[in-house]
């Protein structure tokens, strides 16, 4: 009895964590993500330059836009400050836009703000 009981614990304790970390993988990668870049340019309405990763409302047209630069170290590397994101700035942003097409979200590569970019990936670029 106590093995089984033992076993089913270890079992479901690694399925759990292998669910956890499934999900953790899907949503800081680029799984959900469309091939290609994409540009949107508009105004910023909100930010946020928090963990686990800054979060942008922008302002393109008719639209809301909900847009993920990267983690604090990743923004501060880039160049990022929260005073150039502040509302009412002009903005283009470059990544992939998320692969369901009614989502009006994407995730930035490059930020481009008062003529000067700022690489977030500069791997991908």
């Amino acid at each position: 009895m106590f093995i089984k009981h033992a076993f089913k614990t270890v079992f479901g304790g690694f399925f759990l964590t292998l669910l956890l970390v499934s999900a953790a993988l899907a949503h800081h990668g680029w799984s959900w993500t469309e091939d290609g870049n994409f540009q949107l340019i508009g105004v910023i309405k909100e930010a946020r330059l928090g963990n686990p990763h800054g979060r942008l409302i922008v302002q393109a047209e008719d639209e809301q836009w909900l847009v993920e630069v990267g983690q604090p170290w990743r923004n501060k590397r880039a160049g990022l400050t929260d005073q150039m994101l502040s509302p009412g700035n002009e903005i283009t942003v470059i990544g992939q836009r998320s692969a369901d097409p009614k989502e009006l979200r994407m995730k930035a590569e490059r930020v481009l703000i008062d003529g000067k970019e700022h690489a977030l990936y500069p791997e991908r670029s």
